[in-house]
């Protein structure tokens, strides 16, 4: 009889929940959420890491589940395509990939998903560019959609969740302890200069009837030698 292979305890965090199992150290990821979780959404490509259809999120980061070995996951948070929804409802990310035909044949399509939603998660409150989303899938390959209905998706989904920028509420007026608005300081000083003008004015024109009666002495004495 051939010896048997060891076999480790490996307890992780599968899409919130809690999962121990006992395998080979170096089963493949890719298979224990498959055949000792269930977990089927994630699909199995060129098994060499370079399609990226069995892409998963582990403790927060895309990786190729089919190149982890079990025992790297011990003590991981785990999330995979199943792990999207919002119990019975599709997340936005999901519905848009129906809606706009980013989903085909759907062996790509899980991974695409994760993939994506790593970038949405890391972008929270902005939509992002067509350059952003082709560089975060671009170890995602798709044969059937030609990628621009992907990245069409991935952005209508980011809108749908409050992507759109939003414009910045316009800044509360500082009030003193009675309520009354404060006035922003130029305001302050363009006040007091108006004031101050309105200030001299009464002296001004106490100096202009003061002097008035010289200068028509002066006119006067002016057109009497003209005369002459």
């Amino acid at each position: 009889m051939s010896a048997r292979l060891p076999r480790v305890t490996v307890r992780m965090t599968v899409n919130g929940t809690a999962r121990a199992v006992t395998v080979p150290p170096m089963k493949r990821l890719l298979d224990v959420l498959r055949e000792d979780c269930g977990l089927t959404g994630t699909k199995e490509g060129c098994g060499e890491g370079e399609c990226g259809a069995c892409t998963v999120r582990l403790d927060g980061r895309s990786v190729n589940s089919c190149l982890v070995p079990a025992i790297h996951a011990d003590g991981a948070k785990i999330l995979t395509v199943e792990g999207l929804d919002r119990g019975a409802a599709l997340s936005a990310l999901q519905r848009a990939f129906v809606v706009m035909g980013g989903a085909q044949c759907g062996i790509c399509t899980p991974g695409i998903l994760v993939s994506a939603s790593e970038l949405l998660s890391a972008r929270p409150g902005r939509v992002p560019s067509e350059d952003e989303v082709r560089e975060a899938l671009a170890g995602n390959l798709c044969r059937c959609t030609g990628y621009q209905k992907i990245v069409d998706a991935v952005r209508a989904a980011a809108r749908e969740t409050g992507g759109e920028r939003r414009a910045k509420p316009a800044p509360r007026k500082a009030t003193t302890k009675r309520g009354v608005a404060k006035q922003p300081v130029a305001a302050k000083k363009a006040k007091a200069a108006t004031k101050a003008k309105a200030a001299k004015r009464p002296k001004l024109a106490k100096k202009r009837a003061a002097l008035a009666p010289r200068r028509a002495t002066r006119v006067r004495r002016g057109a009497t030698r003209g005369s002459r």
